[in-house]
């Protein structure tokens, strides 16, 4: 058997606490060291089914298994892939740590006062003012999950230091060879 180096970071954490950002500053990091990586995010996925996708438990787990689909693909290319998506319930967790190869989970620690303050689409104030029903975090608790690979506090470390952080924790990734 020969051993793979691709990996999968998967990024969770409440909206707004900077998956997205993080995600896109450590995949254009990477890209420009030579390392092939995708970036899928869990509004993209959401985006490209449009209007046939709610907020439900069930169309949350379908965004869920897109994107461990879109990742084990991209990863059995020899491709790393980063992916960045709330992945708040446990079914999804559930269905994220039964079906995806070479993962790591990241869970993005941060506040869900200072996420609502950050919330640059406004849904925290939305949820707040009742209208968004669905914003786990306000409507629902956020459960942190249970045993994540590495935790990132974004509520402490500032964007730098977070790279930083993702980058030491990858680098350690690299020694965890994998065998396919």
């Amino acid at each position: 058997m020969k051993t793979s180096t691709a990996k999968i970071i998967w990024l969770l954490g409440p909206t707004s606490s900077g998956k997205t950002t993080l995600a896109t500053h450590f995949v254009e990091k990477l890209r420009r060291r030579g390392i092939p990586v995708l970036h899928y995010d869990g509004d993209e996925v959401r985006n490209f089914f449009g209007s046939s996708l709610g907020f439900d438990a069930e169309s949350r787990l379908r965004v869920v298994r897109t994107l461990v689909h879109l990742a084990n693909k991209g990863v059995e290319a020899g491709i790393n892939v980063v992916i960045s998506a709330l992945t708040a319930n446990q079914d999804a967790r559930d269905f994220v740590h039964a079906h995806l190869k070479y993962k790591h989970i990241v869970y993005i620690k941060c506040p869900i006062e200072l996420c609502a303050k950050r919330d640059p689409k406004g849904l925290y104030k939305k949820a707040l003012c009742g209208e968004v029903k669905t914003l786990i975090g306000v409507n629902g608790e956020y459960r942190e999950p249970d045993s994540p690979d590495f935790i990132l506090n974004t509520g402490e470390n500032t964007l730098e230091e977070s790279l930083d952080l993702l980058e030491e924790y990858w680098q350690e990734c690299d020694s965890m060879n994998v065998e396919l």
